[in-house]
């Protein structure tokens, strides 16, 4: 058996899930899952039973150990199914989340059917690109002759997407940017994130809960209703950590990792401190992933005239006009890459322009239309137009996605840019 703490949960959750009368008990089942795929074991125990200390790897050793050499084969080949549908799914193109989604459908719905031959291929062969919850449910009931519920399904990923960081839309996960940084922005907003003192970005948990209350008693402590009640669960940030978390994202492991990349762990006016480039808001530059500040409060500018920032513990991340939060100044931040004016220093500018010097043959024309092309989308090739976002209910990878696999055919006429 695997010594993973990875391995214990999902060994765990089966334990749940495999007694068919436990299968019909909802909070099981929910907790089965986000045992299995979003929180680690502490986490979990520290949901429902506070302050309990526990030792990850003594409870998958005494849990193995209480298993019966039939059980435990059973167990492995759930987990060995589990990788295989992680692999793939990643080898036909599909990101995390889309990952999760066919471990959720298993786990919760076709377990019935994984001794049938060729099962993780009929379940993989379920998903498309673009594809809502529905389409996806359609598929799988086609494919496996179930009934299964949209809704439930929905409401079952509804936790886990709440949590989950995309990276689609990057143009460079490698490396820092305010063009990424605006795709941050965007998941944290879209995602509904949370407002919490001195968090950067983290599933609140009760046990960092508890920690920040102990550490900011005001701050924290004094909305502790609101914040259990709407937060716990959830990502949070504060103004500075929403941008502290992105400088401190590893887009290889999904986890941010404090103090890394050249981010220091600062506030929002020694941020604002520390900017070598900076001005009065009236002056400021159209550049996606600007900061845009006051006293003790930052935002991040998205373009088009438009903030998201963590506002306050009764709204969380928030998307307002420029002009509505009294910000009085813009600033670079210091410890990531500018692409802007200087269209040389975006990226995939040699691939573009020489695929356009191909066609067109002159120069000028393609500095041109590259310079055309960069102000209207930064050089991203699936850069909806910001307004249209929010009303059509797309963002850039997830319109794009749309389009290409046919599931949305309105694009010629719906005006978006």
């Amino acid at each position: 058996m695997s010594a993973t703490v990875a391995a214990a949960l999902k060994k765990i959750a089966v334990a749940i899930l495999t007694d068919k009368k436990a299968r019909k008990v909802v909070l099981g089942i929910i907790l089965g899952i986000l045992i299995i795929l979003v929180m680690p074991l502490a986490a979990i125990i520290a949901i429902f039973n506070g302050d309990i200390n526990i030792d990850a790897n003594r409870l998958q050793t005494l849990v193995v150990q209480n298993l019966s050499a039939e059980e435990q084969a059973k167990l492995q080949r759930v987990e060995d199914l589990m990788y295989e549908i992680e692999d793939k799914m990643t080898d036909a193109g599909f990101d995390k989340q889309r990952v999760k989604e066919a471990q959720v459908l298993y786990v919760l719905a076709l377990s019935d059917f994984s001794e049938e031959e060729g099962f993780v291929d009929k379940l993989v062969g379920c998903f498309t690109e673009g594809q809502t919850d529905a389409q996806l449910i359609s598929a799988v009931n086609s494919a496996f002759g179930t009934n299964l519920s949209v809704d439930e399904f929905t409401k079952v990923m509804s936790a886990i997407r709440a949590v989950y960081i995309s990276t689609a839309g990057y143009i460079d996960p490698s490396t820092k940017n305010n063009l990424d940084l605006v795709q941050w922005a965007k998941n944290a907003h879209s995602r509904g994130w949370g407002y919490v003192w001195g968090t950067y970005g983290q599933v609140l948990t009760r046990s960092l809960y508890k920690a920040k209350v102990e550490q900011y008693p005001d701050e924290v402590g004094g909305y502790a209703d609101f914040i259990e009640e709407h937060w716990i669960g959830g990502r949070t940030a504060d103004c500075v950590g929403l941008i502290k978390g992105y400088g401190w994202f590893d887009p290889e492991t999904g986890k941010i990792e404090y103090g890394t990349n050249g981010m220091p762990d600062i506030g929002a006016d020694t941020m604002y401190a520390n900017a070598e480039e900076s001005g009065t808001i009236d002056t400021i530059p159209e550049i996606p992933g600007l900061a845009v500040w006051h006293e003790g409060h930052i935002g991040i500018y998205i373009g088009n005239g438009q903030v998201i920032h963590a506002s306050g513990t009764k709204v969380g991340v928030i998307q307002t006009p420029i002009g509505n939060s009294g910000w009085t100044h813009w600033l670079k931040i210091p410890y990531i890459t500018y692409y802007d004016s200087d269209v040389t220093e975006a990226p995939n500018e040699q691939h573009i322009w020489d695929v356009l010097y191909a066609k067109i043959g002159n120069p000028y024309g393609v500095a041109g239309l590259m310079g055309n092309l960069y102000a209207e989308s930064g050089l991203q090739p699936n850069n909806l137009q910001n307004s249209y976002e929010e009303s059509l209910g797309y963002s850039d990878s997830s319109y794009t996605q749309a389009v290409d696999s046919g599931s949305y055919t309105n694009f010629t006429s719906d005006s978006a840019g």
